[in-house]
């Protein structure tokens, strides 16, 4: 079992000094400065003002305290000391491995790598019982991990087992030469039943824990969508990967109007509102009977394809989808209200 973090010391890694201009309204302090420090979550800067470590005008304040114009605040933002990773004897699904890498099938629910409130419990400390060796290439604290899916998606990853199948692998994800294909379920029908993505992405200034699309500005990001199978008011859709953003599907897909269904970050928790497909009552009580079946975002990281970085054979792989999507689809294709 891992130590609390706060049982780790902790360096400053930066001081930073706001002024409140005149323009600024009447605003929580802690909302303030999760808005306004890329990175830190509003638990942290809570922790901060805890701490004393966030003064305004030089005096102690509480996250609740509404700033106003002319204030200054003061910011000390400290860096923890990672916490030693653990191997921990978690349950992982091996599709492939040889001495260079292993391929696993991620479970929904399963964070991919240690992080703040995430120290034990991820696949990195699944990966460090499992195996022997693992690469260096990305840290200390994510032992073998090549590429990343977020916390609820499913789906297949590569892990390299030392730091040259690391770089290779890397190379392939960077260029694009990587194949990696998603099936979801997402909310209406999309038109054309074909079509391509391609947006800037960065990070929301509002709640820094979500992505947005942005006209100029972000890194580019570019999906490839095909609807598989039209429902009532719902399709299963298969997606390809040109880059690999934070969250990049997911916020795609609810750009387009459709997002993935179940998705509590980006509006798939709720039909949208402009589907008509959802006029009969017997449509929203099914619909309703399924969020609640799916309380995750329907997206499966479906196949996934590569050279091998040392026999130079092109290598792929596909994972069946898990047991709450298939249980999803079936409901969907009856299309009966239980």
């Amino acid at each position: 079992m891992c130590a609390s973090p706060s049982a780790f010391p902790e360096k400053v890694e930066k001081r930073l000094s706001l002024f409140i201009p005149a323009n600024q309204g009447r605003e929580r302090l802690d909302k303030f400065l999760t808005q306004q420090i890329a990175g830190l979550s509003r638990a942290r800067i809570q922790e901060l003002i805890a701490s004393g470590n966030v003064t305004v005008d030089g005096k102690s304040a509480k996250p609740s305290h509404l700033i106003s114009p002319g204030e200054n605040i003061a910011v000390v933002v400290l860096k923890r000391a990672a916490p030693e990773m653990l191997a921990e004897d978690i349950p992982l699904r091996i599709v492939y491995e040889d001495e260079f890498l292993a391929v696993v099938d991620k479970p929904a629910g399963m964070v991919v790598h240690p992080a703040f409130a995430n120290y034990s419990g991820t696949l990195a400390n699944a990966l460090l019982f499992h195996f022997e060796k693992l690469s260096g290439g990305s840290g200390q604290d994510r032992p073998g991990i090549v590429h990343r899916l977020d916390k609820e998606t499913s789906g297949l990853l590569v892990v390299a087992k030392n730091d040259q199948a690391h770089a290779a692998l890397s190379v392939q994800f960077r260029e694009k030469s990587a194949e990696r294909e998603y099936h979801a379920v997402v909310w209406g029908h999309l038109r054309p039943r074909r079509g391509r993505v391609e947006t800037f992405l960065k990070r929301s200034e509002k709640d820094r824990t979500r992505i947005v699309v942005d006209k100029k500005e972000g890194r580019w990001a570019v999906t490839n969508y095909e609807t598989l199978e039209e429902f009532a008011f719902c399709s299963l859709v298969r997606l390809r990967l040109e880059t690999g953003r934070t969250h990049q599907i997911r916020v795609h897909l609810a750009h387009l109007g459709h997002p993935v269904f179940g998705d509590p970050t980006y509006g798939g928790r709720l039909p949208p509102r402009r589907d008509a497909s959802l006029a009969k009552k017997e449509e929203r009580k099914l619909a309703t009977q399924l969020l609640e079946m799916m309380p995750r975002q329907a997206l499966h990281a479906r196949s996934l394809g590569f050279i091998h970085p040392f026999t130079g054979e092109k290598i792929h792989f596909e994972s069946a989808l898990p047991e709450d999507m298939t249980a999803l689809l079936k409901r969907l294709r009856e299309g009966v209200v239980k």
